[in-house]
């Protein structure tokens, strides 16, 4: 078991370049334009590791990114410098063999595309937020390349008509289970009512952070990087209080107070004409709503290019798939988004 003194895998990363990576770099091959970052999966990559996340697969890490002539001619022989020269523990921790590689050759692996090459709306729409928070989190600790920068910028966020209509799907998916806590709880179902709940609010976090220009990250942070939103401290009482109600009434309280903040919220980015903040009744039924689907039509009416408007009311590819072995398999991702139609030209 490691007993080192935590140190954040963000900052242990950056150690390991500065003090171990840079100087077998130098000696190897003296001013070798490259590019060093911690980037892709891993709690500390998003900033949220701690002291347990150190118990498997941990230790300082970081890619080596150069450009692909020089990988095609550097590659082997600074593997083999890096193997026999990089300490085994670094700050305690068992060091990883470094990955030498292309910008190009590493966010195609890690996206299915190629940032440099122009982003797509296909390829905005296909790739899950939590893997373009693997590419625009984390750290680069140094870039000589200058292309490793310019493309996370480039993914830094979604194009104004693929943001509004992201936002539209997102309100949309409130819009077709609004109503079900009310309906669930009349016919004596609380636990489904307190699943509904759970859905609805687990929804109007990621809307929330999609409003905020933030990239949701996948279940096991939502909570985490939700609480990080400008927000949050207005919105997570009566979240918990929703969640933590015992009888459907209780929880439709709780919940419109919820609609009607984030109804201001979307007012406040001025998006669309100022749409009313306050919940009512679905139709005739004793159910309050925020009449999501307002939202919806005032997103699309916004949209400028004719191609994202006639786009399926799906969304991107995390907005309708919930399987974390589906998402993390980007060509089975695109080849899906492209079968229901949410690619260019639809």
């Amino acid at each position: 078991m490691v007993t080192a003194e935590f140190v954040p895998g963000l900052e242990l990363s950056r150690r390991f370049y500065v003090e171990a990576v840079l100087p077998i770099l130098e000696a190897e091959l003296p001013g070798l334009p490259h590019a060093a970052a911690r980037l892709g999966p891993g709690s500390e990559v998003l900033g949220f590791d701690t002291a347990r996340s150190t118990d498997h697969d941990w230790g300082p890490r970081l890619q080596l990114f150069l450009a692909a002539d020089d990988v095609a001619r550097h590659r082997e022989r600074l593997a083999s410098a890096f193997e026999y020269q990089l300490p085994r523990m670094f700050l305690g921790y068992p060091t990883h063999l470094l990955d030498v590689v292309g910008v190009d050759d590493w966010l195609t692996g890690a996206l299915g595309f190629t940032p440099s090459s122009g982003v797509t709306t296909t390829d905005w729409l296909a790739t899950p937020t939590q893997r373009l928070l693997e590419v625009t989190a984390g750290a680069v600790f140094h870039d000589g390349l200058g292309q490793l920068t310019a493309d996370r910028e480039r993914l830094a966020w979604y194009p104004r008509d693929v943001w509004l209509y992201v936002l539209a799907c997102q309100w949309k998916r409130i819009s077709q289970e609004e109503a079900f806590v009310g309906r669930c709880g009349e016919v004596g179902d609380e636990l489904g009512s307190a699943v509904v709940c759970a859905r609805l609010v687990r929804d109007v976090m990621r809307l929330v952070m999609v409003m905020e220009r933030r990239y949701p990250p996948y279940s096991k942070w939502l909570g985490s990087a939700f609480a990080r939103c400008d927000a949050a401290e207005a919105l997570t009482p009566h979240m918990t209080a929703a969640l933590a109600a015992t009888d459907w009434k209780a929880r439709e309280r709780h919940l419109g107070q919820v609609y009607e903040l984030v109804a201001e919220q979307h007012n406040r980015l001025g998006l669309t004409e100022r749409l009313d903040p306050g919940t009512r009744l679905f139709f005739e039924r004793p159910f309050q709503v925020i009449g999501a689907d307002r939202f919806v039509r005032a997103l699309m009416e916004q949209v400028a290019d004719r191609n994202v408007r006639a786009l399926p009311p799906t969304g991107a590819i995390d907005q309708f798939v919930d399987s974390t072995d589906f998402l993390g398999n980007g060509a089975r991702a695109l080849a899906v988004a492209v079968e229901v139609g949410v690619h260019e030209g639809a």
